[in-house]
């Protein structure tokens, strides 16, 4: 039988393995990059939103506070209303400020200021729909610009990378849609 002292002398050599194991569970891809597990079936809600559709692309969306009017686009055989909006813009203008928020969260923990002036930090996105829809093998592909002026290029490319492993959109659309993110000079 195993003395006390023996048992704590266990439990001590086990307090860092304890210690790794509360922390958030790292992964290394394929890239060598870690990435953070996280289980989003049992993670707490942050922030939860809803939006009704009617109508499909020509429709209506109404959500908690959002009132917007759809067209299909003329590209797809549509009208392109003016005044109204379709799913892949609202995606694009989603994604967009979500990379930039963070942006601004990832610049703050590695300790660098991003301008104040809000004109001076801009995400260009434009979303692609793209494939076959004869065949209804469709998919999307998302092109990003960044700019934000008083950064140098590769302070604001150690930004970007990392931004892409935090960034709720990017995390959701990994491996799945096609992302090009180009850090471009600010005019």
């Amino acid at each position: 039988m195993p003395t006390t002292s023996t048992t704590m002398s266990a439990l001590r050599s086990l307090q860092p393995v304890a210690r790794r194991l509360a922390r958030p569970a790292l992964r290394t891809s394929t890239a060598g990059v870690p990435r953070r597990l996280l289980n989003t079936d049992s993670a707490p809600v942050l922030y939860s939103t809803r939006a009704k559709a009617v109508g499909a692309r020509v429709g209506h969306i109404e959500g908690d506070d959002l009132n917007v009017d759809l067209t299909m686009a003329k590209a797809l055989g549509g009208t392109g209303d003016k005044g109204k909006t379709n799913p892949e813009e609202l995606f694009a203008a989603g994604y967009g400020a979500c990379f930039q928020s963070a942006m601004n969260a990832v610049a703050s923990s590695m300790g660098t200021k991003m301008p104040s002036a809000r004109d001076d930090s801009v995400v260009e996105t434009t979303v692609h729909l793209v494939g076959d829809m004869k065949t209804l093998d469709m998919g999307l592909r998302v092109d990003m610009k960044v700019k934000v002026k008083g950064l140098e290029k590769d302070e604001l490319e150690k930004i970007v990378a990392k931004a892409k492993e935090v960034c709720p959109y990017s995390r959701a659309t990994k491996g799945n849609v096609t992302t090009n993110i180009e850090v471009v000079h600010f005019d």
